[in-house]
């Protein structure tokens, strides 16, 4: 681990005794996509998640982890969150209110504690990878351990199980 200095969410996994590894990346500020990270890191998309903080109607803020190359289908999730409508925060809006910048929000050491939902495809893999909470830094974890660790809910967030069943 020389050279890699260690996160809030590391620190706070240590704490807790959850086995993970920090894996860094080359960051391009003109390309924050997971699929980029993906890429870096010599991944399946599938198994790199990204984070999005979104805020329902009914029940303020909450947090969706998705696999990185799929984007979150805004009706499930309003209906898993218990709200009728969802939309993601505006950019300017995800600092203040996580703690965490574009291209480095994590669903460990949020400002606050949110509900937060993770796709149930994470439950495929003994592995994934989710931001340790700056730019240039991924954690890898079980997804088991880190959804029990966030107290999270697994539920279908994206159309990506539904259209591949369809085919």
């Amino acid at each position: 681990m020389a050279g890699i200095s260690k996160t809030n969410v590391a620190r706070l996994l240590d704490k807790a005794k959850i086995a993970y590894e920090l894996i860094p990346y080359v960051v391009d500020e003109n390309d924050l996509a997971a699929t980029h990270i993906a890429e870096q890191l010599k991944e399946d998309i599938k198994q790199v998640f990204k984070t999005l903080v979104l805020k329902g109607d009914k029940n303020g803020h909450f947090v969706c982890v998705i696999p990185g190359d799929e984007e979150v289908n805004l009706k499930k999730v309003a209906k898993v969150s218990g709200n009728k409508k969802a939309d993601l925060i505006a950019m300017k809006d995800l600092l203040p209110t996580t703690g965490y910048i574009r291209g480095g929000c994590s669903p460990v050491g949020m400002k606050k504690p949110f509900p937060t939902f993770f796709d149930e495809s994470c439950e495929k893999f003994e592995y994934i990878y989710v931001s340790a909470g700056v730019r240039g830094l991924q954690l890898k974890i079980n997804p088991k351990d880190l959804v029990n660790y966030v107290k999270a809910s697994i539920a279908l967030l994206t159309d990506s199980l539904e259209s591949q069943n369809e085919k």
